[in-house]
């Protein structure tokens, strides 16, 4: 297997809009396409934005843990067949594939190319680990104090990421999405 720098972790957007009539279809594929994605190794979860006005259009987020893992999946014969359908019920797609930091600040309103400042974003990445680091240093010093250095720095490390990842980034990004994405 390729090292994580040459196969990263990997956010692909898609924005897809359903076919006039074809409302109740493109739901049935979105529930589909997430389950057969759901089996595939790698695949780390899928978020649906739906539309907030009636014919809009749906941005879907999948990630995976390697490029490497997408590229099978996207090869897949499976894939293949939901794509199929997904031509009949929707218009063409959008699609963006992006790594690092960008995979951070995805809104459901913000168009699929569109990405702050890399110093707003570094800007609030360093407030969540700070804010993150700081509490669960205090929650957790005491209760780890015995451990040994490697063991405390392991733990607290990735509780950081996990949670920087699922809760407080996501969070981040919507309280400062004014700032981050000014008109």
């Amino acid at each position: 297997m390729m090292d994580n720098i040459e196969d990263p972790p990997v956010t692909v957007l898609v924005t897809r809009r359903p076919r006039p009539g074809k409302e109740q279809p493109f739901e049935d594929y979105l529930v589909g396409i997430t389950n057969a994605a759901m089996q595939h190794p790698g695949h780390m979860g899928t978020n649906i934005f739906r539309p907030s006005r009636p014919g809009g259009d749906y941005r879907i987020i999948f990630k995976f843990d390697h490029r490497s893992n997408l590229e099978q999946w996207e090869r897949s014969p499976e894939r293949a067949d939901w794509r199929a359908i997904a031509e009949q019920v929707s218009e063409p797609r959008q699609v963006e594939t992006i790594t690092g930091l960008e995979a951070w600040f995805t809104l459901p309103t913000c168009a699929v190319n569109v990405h702050p400042p890399k110093h707003k974003m570094a800007l609030v990445v360093w407030l969540g680990v700070f804010s993150l680091v700081t509490g669960l240093s205090s929650l957790l010093g005491p209760l780890m104090s015995d451990w040994p250095k490697i063991g405390q720095t392991l733990t607290l490390t990735a509780m950081v990421v996990i949670l920087l990842t699922y809760a407080v980034m996501p969070l981040l990004t919507r309280l400062f999405s004014r700032w981050l994405y000014p008109e």
